[in-house]
């Protein structure tokens, strides 16, 4: 299948130039949520790759140098628990629900499904009707069992909601790359080069013929807990694979050319955000999107099944530095 420029066809579909439905009422701001984040320290590291494992057009190069001051991140993703408690708090209303649909992976809804529309480059993506964060794979399904889980078929308008609501803010894609490294320089995952080191899987990809059977290798079809597997050298889990995650920048392909080397944030103008991480879609066989390098882009009130996200926050301690 040919991969377009940002891979949102087969990663992540976009919701398109559909008219945005009248917004609710932005979310307070409560801070005092910064509780148990990761600290990365000041640091400088080599971000993108130029391999054979880049896919055309997704600007991943070239690898360039990039110095970072002090920031806290997420060790985990946002979990359902935690989104329900922002929901509960707040009254938001998610961009999936107020256009009433959201993308669904066609394996993940049961046999007698009624038919729905699917993406045309990727007909494994499926327009479902009641799909939203509480009710991931339509209607009759529910989160109940997945709490633990992170929170999906959220927009990057969701996540800032809910990022401003605890105190905190999006991580910028380069303090997302650093962070997901763990510490390790040039390596396609946070513990190295093998995918399965050992025969121990890591992260929560597909394994087997995709789109039409995942065999669960990893001890998961769908999205995981948040804190499935061992963290990074950093303390963070599942920084690939599982669930793409949102970035507060916007995304272009070209930006790595003239990227700043000092904290860069992104251009300053754009039509879709960066998502990185890859998720339990991604296999071998027509996307490698699940390395610490990868990138790839959505709408801002696109929302499907494997995207969700994490936070980050300025590092506030005495001293920083």
């Amino acid at each position: 299948m040919p991969e377009s420029g940002s891979g949102r066809n087969c990663c992540s579909p976009s919701r398109g130039e559909a008219a945005r439905p009248a917004a609710t009422t932005g979310a307070a701001a409560t801070g005092g949520r910064t509780g148990g984040m990761v600290r990365i320290p000041r640091g400088e590291f080599l971000m993108g790759a130029d391999d054979d494992w880049v896919v055309p057009g997704d600007g991943e190069g070239p690898v360039h140098l990039v110095r970072l001051t002090p920031f806290r991140i997420d060790p985990r993703a946002v979990s359902n628990a935690e989104f329900q408690e922002f929901t509960d708090a707040t009254g938001h209303v998610t961009d999936a629900e107020r256009y009433g649909w959201s993308f669904v992976f066609a394996g993940l809804l049961p046999a007698d499904f009624p038919d729905t529309r699917a993406v045309a480059e990727a007909p494994w993506w499926r327009q479902v009707y009641g799909a939203c964060w509480r009710h991931p794979e339509g209607p009759a399904s529910d989160v109940r069992d997945r709490s633990d889980h992170p929170v999906v078929h959220v927009s990057w308008n969701d996540a800032t909601a809910y990022a401003v609501w605890a105190g905190k803010r999006l991580p910028t894609e380069a303090e997302w790359e650093y962070a997901a490294r763990g510490g390790l320089e040039q390596h396609a995952f946070p513990w190295g080069d093998e995918l399965e080191p050992g025969g121990e899987h890591r992260m929560n990809v597909w394994q087997g013929s995709f789109p039409d059977h995942d065999t669960g290798a990893d001890g998961w079809c769908g999205t995981a807990p948040v804190n499935a597997y061992p963290p990074n050298g950093h303390g963070l889990h599942n920084t690939c694979g599982n669930v793409w995650e949102w970035c507060a920048d916007w995304y272009s392909p070209a930006y790595y050319r003239s990227s700043p080397r000092d904290d860069p944030r992104g251009p300053s103008v754009g039509l879709n955000k960066v998502i990185r991480g890859g998720s339990y879609l991604c296999h071998a066989s027509y996307c490698r999107r699940y390395r610490v390098s990868a990138r790839s882009s959505n709408g801002p009130d696109s929302s499907t099944g494997n995207q969700g996200f994490r936070c980050a926050a300025e590092d506030t301690s005495a001293g920083a530095r």
